[in-house]
């Protein structure tokens, strides 16, 4: 009986080796599409942004391409417009993040109420963000028009007395504008992730908080709050990534004007290297971008950290 146990090891570990090698081969054959994605749409682009970087290339030029060294660097520190479009950036990120947080965590907590109806609140507050941003941009396009329906609307709250701005046209408004149609139309999607985490936390600590006579600041102070700490994290990073990616809305709404007053990093690189076909020069814009992007992900990532 011994004997024929062991003569049967070998013959299970073999069939246990071919199975590990069966399921081996398939995660890698599962893996492989994705991989090959990675790599042709981001890690090649990259590597050729940063070679471009450091060329004289153009977009459409009968010239080989040179090695230039930082001489598309040393252009881009000395050109006005690409500090004022980092200014742009700034600005936008600066009022964007803390504003479309906060105002999409009011929301997730005003839909997170067990009341009838809700699940109609949550549609009408997403529904912007399931809206084409091109097609978005163009309607508020219209409305900021100075016969458009917002300067209506306050020429009628004012009974006349106050004719509204050309909202795009003058270099005052054009931002706060585009900051203004930028938060509405992406709030609805950080609604529903802080909502997500909001439903994760247990409900016994807020049965423990009611008992302890805890009032609704106290509740989100010391339950909500420190229940959201990886949700917050997310948000802030996603947000902050998509307001240093500005992009859609200048290009749709004010072409980087009035005066460059909403040109941005982003908006600079694609004008740049498109339609002044400067590829080199817009490869150096992103990779000054790339690096001013992870540099702020990982403050931001570090000042959210959890702390022991």
């Amino acid at each position: 009986m011994i004997a024929a146990l062991e003569r049967l090891r070998p013959v299970r570990r073999t069939r246990t080796t071919n199975a590990r090698r069966r399921e081996s081969l398939t995660a890698v054959g599962m893996a492989t599409p994705a991989v090959v994605l990675l790599i042709v749409f981001l890690v090649v682009p990259v590597a050729l942004a940063f070679a471009l970087a450091f060329t004289d290339a153009r977009l459409i030029s009968p010239t080989p391409a040179r090695f230039v060294g930082l001489r598309n660097f040393t252009q881009l520190f000395e050109d006005p417009v690409f500090y004022k479009s980092l200014r742009n950036t700034a600005y936008f990120a600066a009022v964007v993040v803390p504003l479309q947080a906060g105002l999409a965590l009011v929301l997730a907590l005003l839909v997170n109420a067990k009341v009838r109806g809700v699940n109609f609140f949550r549609t009408v507050y997403f529904l912007p963000v399931v809206t084409s941003m091109v097609v978005v941009s163009l309607l508020w396009t219209f409305l900021y028009r100075q016969d458009g329906l917002v300067n209506h609307v306050i020429s009628v709250l004012t009974l006349g007395h106050v004719d509204g701005p050309d909202w795009l046209g003058n270099p005052d408004t054009a931002m706060p504008a585009i900051i203004l149609m930028s938060v509405w139309q992406g709030v609805g999607f950080h609604m529903i992730i802080w909502l997500a985490g909001l439903q994760t936390i247990p409900a016994e600590l807020y049965e423990a908080a009611d008992l302890d006579g805890a009032t609704r600041w106290h509740r989100f102070r010391h339950v909500t709050w420190p229940g959201l700490r990886a949700t917050r994290t997310f948000v802030l990073v996603t947000i902050t990534i998509a307001a240093f990616s500005l992009f859609t809305q200048i290009r749709v709404m004010t072409q980087g004007g009035p005066l460059d007053s909403t040109t941005t990093v982003v908006y600079q690189a694609v004008h740049t290297g498109y339609d002044q076909q400067q590829t080199a020069y817009a490869a150096a814009i992103s990779l000054i971008f790339f690096v001013l992007v992870l540099a702020v992900s990982l403050v931001q990532r570090f000042l959210t950290r959890e702390k022991d």
